[in-house]
């Protein structure tokens, strides 16, 4: 089989690796071999790879199992990269042309994203020295993709060809610390991969609902909640308007329930799997929820702080709010979004509809192998998807606007 066809994403999580093998057919991605393995307590903290040899591990272990089902190895991989600092953010730029009758082409484009990336490059900088207290953390840009574009006022999908005087770029772009990003590259090397690219993950989440439609007016909000942190990425019409990581995931449920119930860290996630089992003891069962009524607390206020900080950019936020990851299994979470009036401050217009995301809402990936049938797999589907962009917009025959297209429109 052609090499070049397939794809591997790699989805490094808290609680599991997950190992997904797709192959190109056309503008689609099949799936055909997909593998997890659970990582050990000591090996990624809030998010990120603390320990790179257990992680190897466990990702020779999730691949060995897609590999066994695809029948093929896949060297290109893409990795998803989350935590804390990782920074995603929209920003406007306002560029006034200098030959307003001048036809606007791919050159004087690449330009202005150019001048872009380097301001929001200096503003991640500025934010991670605050957060991390040093000045001189190094950090490298992830990914970006432009969310809008008017000339003179009037929205465009595509500038090119474009009169105008006063061109606004609205661009998404994502920064990690290099220490991040040089751990993954590790263990891509440690695999023997090419890594194809790094995503930042809730970026990848919104990648797998957006698909390739320039025209898309897709909205919502988008939660992925992982083992160590919840990853959230506001969507409007069609364009990330930005990204936010806070570190409380399924795992802060779980030390909940084992410190309040004097349990070991494996009892208390057995416990938290199986909080509605009709033969658990009442009194066993009331504790535990109390303890998840504890975390889910904190968790709400997480919620409400990382959606308050896309005040400033939105009018009002997506009614829509759209689940993923393994921490949206436990029901109790889902209820209190459902329920409780934690949206009451936001600016929401009514209250949020959730729901799970389903690997059939992926656009453009289907599934071979029967098991990659729940919300726990969108990430590593979203990966895919950017798998599948770097793959279109580096391959020969690409023409240079038909690359500009697909880099303007994420």
């Amino acid at each position: 089989k052609d090499a070049g066809r397939h794809v591997l994403a790699l989805d490094i999580g808290t609680e599991f690796v997950k190992a997904l093998i797709a192959t190109q057919e056309g503008d689609r991605l099949t799936i055909i071999g997909a593998g997890r393995a659970r990582q050990d307590q000591g090996d990624m903290h809030s998010g990120a790879i603390a320990d790179i040899a257990g992680v190897v591990r466990h990702c020779e272990a999730a691949l060995a199992e897609a590999e066994d089902q695809a029948g093929l190895q896949a060297v290109r991989t893409v990795i998803g990269i989350a935590g804390e600092l990782v920074k995603g953010s929209t920003h406007t730029i306002k560029y006034k042309r200098p030959q307003p009758d001048k036809a606007l082409d791919v050159a004087e484009m690449e330009f202005i994203i150019e001048k872009v990336q380097e301001r929001a490059h200096a503003n991640a900088q500025k934010q991670i020295a605050w957060e991390t207290g040093s000045d001189d953390v190094e950090i490298r840009l992830v990914n970006s993709a432009i969310v809008g574009i008017h000339i003179d006022g009037y929205k465009v999908s595509n500038p090119i060809g474009f009169q105008g005087r006063d061109v606004s770029i609205q661009i998404y772009t994502a920064f990690a610390p290099m220490v991040h990003i040089g751990a993954l590259e590790r263990t891509a090397g440690e695999l023997d991969l090419e890594l194809l690219a790094v995503a930042a993950e809730p970026f990848a989440v919104s990648r797998s609902v957006l698909g390739t439609d320039a025209s898309s007016n897709f909205t919502a909000i988008l939660a992925d909640i992982g083992g160590g942190t919840t990853d959230i990425a506001v969507v409007n019409d069609g364009g990330v308007e930005g990204t936010r990581t806070f570190g409380i995931g399924g795992r802060s449920f779980t030390r909940t329930i084992a410190a309040d119930l004097d349990l070991s860290y494996e009892d208390a996630e057995k416990l938290k799997l199986n909080i509605d089992d009709p033969n658990l003891k009442d009194d066993i069962r009331q504790a535990a929820e109390a303890a998840v009524d504890k975390t889910l607390e904190v968790w709400l206020g997480g919620i409400e702080l990382a959606l308050g900080e896309f005040d400033a950019s939105a009018e009002h936020l997506p009614s829509r709010l759209l689940l993923c990851g393994g921490g949206a299994s436990l029901h109790k979470l889902v209820a209190a979004l459902e329920g409780q009036n934690w949206y009451a401050e936001l600016p929401f217009t009514k209250r949020p509809v959730v729901q799970h995301i389903q690997p059939s809402q992926v656009l453009g990936i289907k599934d071979a192998t029967g098991t990659v049938n729940d919300h726990t797999y969108i990430t590593a589907m979203g990966l895919l998807r950017v798998g599948y962009d770097t793959m279109i917009s580096s391959s020969p025959t690409d023409k240079l606007k038909d690359k500009l297209n697909r880099f303007l429109r994420v």
